[in-house]
Parts: structure tokens; sequence; C-alpha cells
């Protein structure tokens, strides 16, 4: 096909128009950011079976981001921080995360609760570049495999329980260990932290229960383990379930340690009436610091979330408020150019951050995973007690 030629002054204007049109001009803009907001959404449990961990933790994290606003934002932009109720749900959470990702455009995604729900979402979620970042859950998937696009906040389920074996077989001499857990992800995780370390160690898994996180009824399983011969139960079980086991073993008389993890290490199980949790041991990979505790920080932020939520916060509370600090940081070190690559970079110069409790994260390029440390609790007068100082290794 002929194609006229244009004469030399239309070429040149030609040009000098395209060259008007700067690369910052002709850029796409970074979704979920303008000069004046940035949107972070966040899935999490506020109605279902582990709403007491979504509620505190998501509240906790509207503290933070609300405390920077009133204090100007951050490069002048307010963050608009929009919270989903999965309810402890896929459906629900694959729905939330639709609605996050096409109606709200947002940024990035913080503290988004359980381990089903992150695994079925962060496809969706990477897809459009959106970073998943402190996923409200230990499970190794939160950062491996590697993706830059994902950061995790704790040391994994895998990694507590394989802890907890090997102190439970040195130092408190059980060989019988066995292991109940919620047939989910985040319950898998756990069954396959204890399989590997009683392996690493000449020995076997004696025996094993799942169950739904809706179940209600532990009669069958408790007494399975129980005529077993087990001698140290490893919990992948989060509240409800968690209490609800622990008070089967006390009908039963059955005299066993029972160990659970992060998803389990919660002041509604310290405090279950009538002390039925008393002796229980949880491995964390944070220790809760009660609003009583001594330090200034601690009474600080205990008394502002009380202030403006009428209650105390929990752990989960704790580590949310640790989560929204660490984000603000990293997002004040991505500078006034904010987007994905300049948020990645902010958050990977954060090394050896110590929050408010205690708690020390490190990050760095290829390094998403805050802390692999872990500590032993028990359940004492209605407290969570550190069993040993020191965090716990395998």
């Amino acid at each position: 096909m002929f194609k006229p030629r244009l004469p030399s002054a239309a070429l040149a204007l030609a040009f000098a128009m395209g060259a008007a049109f700067t690369p910052a001009q002709a850029a796409d803009p970074v979704r979920g950011v303008t000069d004046t907001e940035i949107v972070i959404g966040q899935i999490t449990d506020l109605s279902g079976v582990t709403a007491v961990q979504g509620v505190n933790n998501s509240d906790a994290v509207r503290l933070a981001f609300d405390e920077i606003n009133a204090a100007g934002g951050i490069h002048g932009r307010k963050i608009k921080h929009i919270v989903e109720d999965n309810q402890y749900t896929v459906p629900r959470a694959v729905q939330a995360m639709n609605k996050l990702l096409n109606n709200d455009n947002i940024f990035m995604t913080i503290d988004d609760g359980g381990t089903p729900m992150n695994d079925a979402n962060m496809p969706a979620q990477f897809a459009k570049n959106v970073p998943n970042v402190f996923p409200l859950t230990a499970a190794r998937s939160m950062y491996e495999p590697y993706n830059r696009l994902k950061f995790g906040q704790f040391a994994s389920y895998y990694d507590q329980m394989r802890a907890a074996v090997k102190y439970f077989a040195e130092k408190r001499g059980r060989k019988a260990f066995c292991v109940m857990y919620q047939d989910s992800d985040f319950g898998k995780d756990v069954l396959a932290g204890v399989v590997a370390q009683t392996e690493a160690m000449g020995m076997k898994v004696v025996a094993t229960t799942a169950h739904k996180p809706t179940d209600t009824d532990f009669n069958a399983n408790v007494s399975k383990l129980h005529d077993a011969g087990c001698d140290a139960v490893l919990m992948g079980t989060i509240v409800r379930d968690t209490n609800i086991i622990i008070q089967t073993v006390k009908k039963l008389a059955w005299n066993v340690d029972l160990i659970g993890q992060f998803a389990a290490y919660d002041t509604a199980v310290a405090t279950l009436p009538g002390g039925a949790t008393e002796g229980y041991y949880c491995m964390t990979p944070a220790l809760y610091a009660y609003p009583d505790d001594p330090r200034p920080g601690v009474q600080d932020f205990a008394k502002r979330f009380k202030a403006k939520y009428g209650r105390e916060p929990n752990f989960h509370g704790e580590v949310g408020y640790t989560a929204a600090s660490v984000v603000i940081l990293a997002l004040q070190k991505a500078g006034k150019d904010l987007n994905v690559d300049t948020f990645i970079k902010g958050l990977e110069s954060i090394d050896s951050y110590k929050d408010l409790f205690g708690t020390e994260l490190s990050f760095g390029p290829n390094q998403h995973h805050g802390s692999s440390k872990s500590f032993l609790t028990v359940v004492k007068d209605g407290r969570w007690v550190p069993v040993e100082q020191n965090a716990l290794a395998y």
C-alpha cells in the first residue's frame, strides 16, 4: 500500500510534539496511589471462628494508620485503610480480594488473615502487582517460595513445631509425639514440622487426628490419641477448637502435654474460665506484652488502644501494630516517588527493627522473612508466661 511521506518540516513538528510527552506524563499511574492517598487493603476474620484475632489485629493496624494520618501522613499522602471480613472462609476471602483489587484499586494488603485464604488469593493479587505484606499467619507459604511481592513477619508454624518437639524430647523426655490439626494448609504446616523433627531424631509420630475449623466435638479425636499412648500432643488449632480440645482432655483426666503455636497464643485461650487451660504450652514467634508491662512504650500503646476501642489489645493487636509501623517506615523510606519497586526497596532496607514489644525484624534483597525466632510459653494463673527466656531452635 502506498504511504505518503511527510515533508521534513512536518516530521520535525511531529518529533517535537512527541518529545513534549515526558516519561512522567506517559507513565501509567500507580494503582492505589495518588498525590494525597495510599489505599491499603486488609482481609481478615471479623465475625467467624477467629474473629477474636482478626478484629483486634485490624483495629491495631487502623490505630497506627490513623495516628500517622493525624500527624500529616507520609510525604503528603494519607493512608486509606479498607478492611473486609472473610469469616475465616476461602470463598469470602476470594470475594473480598476481588473487590479490593477491582473496585478499590488497592496498592497493597497488610495482615490478611488465614493460611488457606492467603494461599487462595495471592495468585490474583500478584497478577496485578499488589504486594502481600505480613499476613496474619505463620505458614511457610507466606514467604516461600520467594516472591518479590510477599513478606512474612513470623517464624513459621513448621519451625515452631520442630523446635517444640526437640525441646520436649530432650528436656522433658517425651517419646510418643502425636498431632491434632485442622485439615487445612495451616494445620498441615504444623503437622509437617512435627513429622520432620521426629524423623530427624529417629522417631515417628505415633498418631494423628484431623478436623474442620468449625468442628466442636472432639471426644473421638481425643480418645484416639489417648488410646495410642501419646505423651505429648502438638496442636494445629486456633482459639475455639483449642479451648474445646483442652476441656475435653481435662474431662478424661488425661495428663498429657498439649503444645500449640502462634495461632493459639491468645488471651482468649489463657483466660478460659475456671482455669481450664492452666499448664497449656504454646510456641510463639514473639512474646505478648501485657498492658501492665512496666515498659512505658507498651503502656502507652495499651492506653491509646483502649481509649480508641474500649478494650485492651491482645497479642494479635500487638503484632498488627508492629506490622503497620514497619509498613509506615517502608513507605517513608520509599520517598515521594512511591510505587511498588520503591516500596519493596524501602522494606528490604529495614534491618534489626525493634518494635515496642521486644521483637526484632530484619529484611533484605531476597530475604523477605522477618524473623525465625520462637519462644515456648505456658499458661500460668491465666497469663502467658515464658518457659525459657531464650528463643528455641532445632
